[in-house]
């Protein structure tokens, strides 16, 4: 093989990697030079809040009791070691609302909403809905884009404040009703050691981030997906795999960031 040709192969990815990186920075801003015009028609960011969000609560709530519950346990068995089993509530909230409530609420949601958003996309793409809108003077990105992104931006932050506040709740079932901690310390231990700027604060600060990432990300895999059922899947799953490896790169870069001090 000829270094011409070695370069080349080397070369192409990259310059396409590049060129997605360009073009989807352009239709971010796009996205968002358009949104001032939702204020006219909230309605449309209320239909898709209702449809991403909504649909999603069940899922969360659920999950998030369940890891309330294991977390409970868990912290119980390790706190108990050291005679610190009073601190149950404290490690289950900061727990909860650091991490594990903006990042699994965020990876349930890339699961759920994005690849639905994706397949919403892709398959109006392939049915030539959003050239028809075009032809019709109506911009694609401001009728359905732009509606979609802010109801996600939106959901993310509320469904994560829903999972850590169920996720508190199976902590106490688990701690105080069937293990027997003592619900003054584990409620008293809680509201001693959570701050609200510190921790709740920056938990939020992670799903604003975190919905915005996922929600983009799988508008723009749906939106630049080719019009065949079979790029339309895997459009579907490069959401799911890329929302993912950007929730937790994303969560370390910020937790450096907020917590480094």
């Amino acid at each position: 093989m000829s270094l011409k040709n070695w370069l080349s192969k080397l070369g192409a990815p990259l310059r396409d990697y590049v060129e997605s990186i360009g073009y989807g920075s352009r239709t971010f801003a796009n996205m968002l030079g358009v949104s001032p015009g939702l204020l006219k028609r909230p309605s449309l960011v209320v239909e898709q809040l209702h449809f991403i969000g909504n649909y999603s609560m069940l899922i969360i709530t659920l999950s998030g009791l369940f890891v309330g519950m294991v977390l409970g346990l868990q912290g119980y068995y390790t706190l108990n070691k050291y005679g610190a089993e009073q601190s149950l509530g404290l490690l289950v909230a900061l727990g909860l609302t650091r991490e594990l409530g903006p990042v699994i609420t965020a990876l349930l949601f890339a699961g759920r909403a994005g690849t639905s958003l994706t397949a919403e996309i892709g398959l109006m793409k392939a049915g030539e809905q959003l050239s028809a809108m075009e032809m019709m003077a109506v911009n694609p990105v401001q009728r359905v884009l732009a509606p979609r992104f802010w109801a996600g931006v939106i959901s993310v932050p509320l469904l994560a404040s829903v999972f850590s506040a169920v996720g508190v709740f199976g902590g106490y079932l688990v701690g105080v009703q069937l293990i027997g901690v003592d619900e003054g310390a584990f409620w008293s231990q809680m509201q001693g050691g959570v701050d609200i700027w510190k921790d709740i604060y920056n938990g939020f600060a992670k799903s604003v981030v975190f919905g915005i990432a996922i929600t983009f990300i799988a508008l723009y895999q749906g939106y630049e997906a080719q019009p065949t059922p079979e790029d339309v899947a895997r459009a579907t799953t490069r959401t799911v795999v890329i929302s993912s490896l950007m929730i937790w790169w994303l969560d370390f870069m910020m937790t450096a960031l907020m917590f480094s001090k």
